[in-house]
């Protein structure tokens, strides 16, 4: 039992993993763990090795020696770029590949602001914690599930197979149709009729223990829940040029004044959400409280961008944390006020929490191989019992007759 139960931890320990290395890959921003592509910051994490990301929300202020992923504007066309923190001034931290020369802004990355900033690497003693290798499998899956879903696309003519939305869809698909199927196989299969010996060699080979079935489409449903909150938020970047002169363009601003800029929020989903905005550079300020945008639909808000005293080019951040309106306004809105982490955690307890209860309360509970040999054995009790009751009567009928 103990023997099988360590199994069973560590083959969900790996999914875990896996999982939240695939669906960082996706979403484009790490869960739990990250890994490099390129060589830029070895020998501290070799090409293709893993590492633990600390979501900057709980890793607090960035200082200098940290290795931070961020999304860089310049480095390798844009993206997130995993480098070491060289330096921290007013405008910015400098950053810098532990194999690089130069550092990124001596190659023309602007200074990186804390908005830019999604995770930083866990040290301990001042040395990364890596996983070898890791991250090369994650690639390897992710390109493999790229194909299926381009072949899907191809083959039904349907773009909404395409993306992380249509891998989204495609994980439910998928888990639905196994989960039909195994309902339906496990209230069909017999429990008496055979051997004992025959049983327990056919559930064996086939039986699966339902919580592992629960737990697994609870798993897929947090992941689709977690695809839809945080791709389309995240951090949104605005190139603004401080001038001497007001323009018609709306992020080239008058030096020392303020322009009211709009931002949409889109919601191409079928479950309302909540979104907050929070200032993530210098000279940027949002409208505070949440705004709720319904499905298939799309709400403005404003942002205030001042421009500095001097002329030239600041890009500034704003960043939007989205939630699936699945909690009440109120319990969102408390929950928000003490991390932006509660509110998400909140929603993906009660998605992944709440499926995980439906199916193991339609597929029942423990393993089917345990529940049919408590049934062969109950009703092999009752036959015996049946038997032995059977026998009795008769055993008296003659006595009763002399």
């Amino acid at each position: 039992m103990i023997r099988r139960g360590v199994s069973r931890g560590g083959q969900g320990l790996v999914a875990i993993v896996l999982v939240a290395l695939l669906a960082g890959q996706l979403l484009g921003q790490p869960i739990l763990l990250g890994f490099v592509e390129t060589g830029s910051m070895e020998p501290t994490i070799e090409t293709g090795d893993g590492f633990v990301a600390v979501p900057s929300e709980l890793a607090g202020e960035p200082e200098v020696g940290d290795v931070v992923v961020f999304e860089a504007e310049e480095i390798e066309g844009g993206g997130l770029t995993t480098h070491r923190i060289v330096e921290a001034t007013d405008r910015g931290y400098v950053t810098r590949g532990d194999a690089n020369p130069f550092t990124d802004q001596d190659s023309g990355e602007p200074l990186v602001q804390d908005g830019q900033i999604v995770a930083t690497a866990l040290q301990v003693n001042g040395d990364v914690v890596t996983i070898p290798s890791l991250g090369t499998a994650v690639m390897g899956i992710g390109e493999a599930l790229e194909r299926v879903q381009r072949w899907l696309a191809v083959t039904f003519g349907l773009r909404a197979f395409l993306g992380t939305t249509g891998l989204a869809y495609m994980l439910l698909v998928v888990s639905l149709v196994l989960y039909a199927v195994e309902t339906i196989r496990e209230r069909r299969r017999p429990d008496s009729g055979s051997s004992p010996d025959r049983s327990r060699g056919r559930g064996e080979e086939v039986g699966v223990d339902p919580r592992l079935l629960a737990g697994a489409f609870a798993l897929l449903i947090v992941v689709a829940a977690t695809a839809a909150m945080v791709a389309p938020a995240g951090t949104h970047s605005y190139d603004v040029v401080s001038a001497e002169f007001d323009s018609d363009r709306p992020l080239v601003i008058e030096r020392g004044t303020t322009a009211e800029i709009p931002y949409a929020i889109g919601n191409g989903g079928f479950v309302p959400v909540v979104t907050y905005l929070e200032p993530g550079g210098q000279g940027v300020d949002t409208e505070r409280g949440p705004t709720v945008v319904g499905p298939r639909e799309t709400a403005e808000t404003t942002v205030s961008i001042t421009a500095p005293d001097e002329t030239g080019y600041y890009p500034t951040y704003v960043t939007e944390h989205r939630y699936l309106y699945v909690l009440p306004l109120p319990v969102l809105d408390a929950l928000y006020a003490l991390h932006p982490w509660l509110p998400f955690v909140a929603v993906v307890s009660l998605l992944g929490g709440g499926v995980y209860l439906l199916g193991h309360a339609l597929l029942g509970p423990g393993d089917p191989r345990a529940r049919r040999e408590r049934t062969r054995r109950r009703r092999a009790t009752d036959r015996r019992q049946h038997r032995r009751g059977t026998d009795t009567t008769y055993s008296r009928t003659p006595r009763e007759n002399t």
